[in-house]
């Protein structure tokens, strides 16, 4: 019985070991996917300076700490070592660490660790089955490749932003770093897809993930649409194509944002408010047509009751709605223990109350994605970690005293 257990529970990346030469946001929440689904995963950091994320949070003391809270989001499960990559020694343990790995995954500018003889034609020729992930904010190739980028850039660049705000506004960036996490999730999807066919082929290769390609996979129904009618979609606010999936101001002020899309949906919510002729009006074609006068129609109805009031009515007919919420009031909501979103460390070395991080977006049955272990101090395993390489106890502290490590 227990071996039927834990061979239930195992996670699909364990055994699978992933180098992790990132930083900042979008690369580590890459490798933190990867290490929550099971993968033993070795940040590399440089010694005396570490991910620079480690200083960024509201507290200023742990940012001293090295424990920002920018750096504690995506890195539990992680082991952390320092290694100077610009030293001959430091390369020398990176290419060790490399023939032993099934993965790695940096976000350097193009070129960067090509230039130290760390680039994937030349730690592959080592390590043929490796899969080496390059993360960029607009990819290996083209006349941009060779810039470097951050969220927000890639955001305006995008089209994102442009789309996003009131008429007649400056565009409005989102409020979180959605491109960063966006790129995280698409990069581990594809390392996850590289590592099923290499089930396959026995084959390693190298991926290409751009920050630029992940924005413009947020707006893929825009993107269709334009190429087909030429129009350069414009800043709405909340008033969308159809009057029904628009957002409404009710009797406190608050906003609700609606989910009436289809004919059966719009005509529920106009029979149960007594006015069912435009019920008929719920073809997307006839919605378009009639948009204003639904819209006006939706501002009078909506503007009788509370937003609660109207949330839990709209539950009741099977239509979506919701009223809008900050973040506190979102991470309220009763529904969130029932996901495997969020987890606790109730005491973290370092920090003086206790620590929530994001998990993941899913949920398995059995052998899904876990926190084991918090995000570790900058080094923390570095003997450790080399000691498993061979490296003896006196050579490591060589390498410290020269400072490889």
């Amino acid at each position: 019985m227990g071996t039927s257990t834990e061979v239930n529970d195992t996670r699909p990346f364990e055994g699978v070991k992933v180098i992790d030469l990132t930083h900042v946001l979008a690369g580590p929440f890459c490798t933190y996917q990867l290490a929550l689904l099971g993968a033993q995963t070795i940040k590399i950091e440089c010694p005396g300076e570490g991910d620079i994320v480690r200083e960024s949070g509201p507290d200023l003391q742990m940012n001293r700490k090295g424990l920002g809270t920018s750096f504690l989001t995506q890195n539990s499960n992680k082991r952390c070592i320092t290694l100077n990559l610009k030293t001959a020694r430091g390369q020398d343990i990176l290419k060790r660490l490399a023939t032993t790995a099934d993965v790695l995954v940096e976000n350097y500018r193009v070129g960067a660790l090509s230039s130290l003889g760390l680039g994937p034609r030349e730690l592959r020729s080592l390590n043929p089955s490796l899969i080496y992930c390059s993360m960029t904010g607009f990819g290996q190739e083209g006349p941009k490749a060779h810039h470097n980028a951050y969220d927000q850039v890639i955001q305006g660049m995008s089209g994102l932003m442009s789309m996003t705000g009131v008429p007649g506004s400056t565009p409005w960036k989102a409020g979180g770093p959605i491109i960063d996490y966006a790129a995280g999730l698409c990069a581990a999807y594809a390392v996850s897809s590289a590592l099923y066919l290499r089930q396959r082929t026995g084959q390693g290769q190298h991926v290409d993930c751009a920050m630029f390609d992940a924005a413009m996979m947020l707006i893929s129904s825009l993107i269709t649409a334009f190429k087909l009618s030429g129009e350069v979609p414009q800043p709405r606010g909340n008033d969308l194509d159809q009057a029904g999936v628009s957002g409404y101001r009710t009797k406190d002020g608050s906003v609700l944002m609606l989910g009436c899309f289809n004919a059966r949906q719009n005509r529920r919510f106009w029979t149960a408010v007594g006015r069912p002729e435009l019920g008929e009006l719920g073809s997307l074609e006839l919605q378009g047509k009639n948009r204003d006068k639904l819209a006006a129609a939706f501002r009078e109805v909506l503007a009788t009751r509370t937003a609660k009031e109207w949330e839990l009515f709209f539950i009741e007919i099977g239509v979506p709605a919701a009223e809008v919420r900050n973040l506190e009031e979102a991470l309220s909501l009763e529904q969130i223990p029932y996901r495997n979103l969020l987890h606790t460390f109730e005491s973290l070395e370092g920090a003086n109350k206790p620590i929530t991080v994001p998990v993941a977006p899913f949920k398995f049955e059995r052998g899904g994605p876990r926190i084991d272990s918090p995000p570790r101090p900058m080094g923390a395993d570095t003997d450790a970690v080399l000691s498993e390489l061979g490296i003896s106890v006196s050579e490591i502290s060589e390498l410290r005293k020269e400072g490889v490590i």
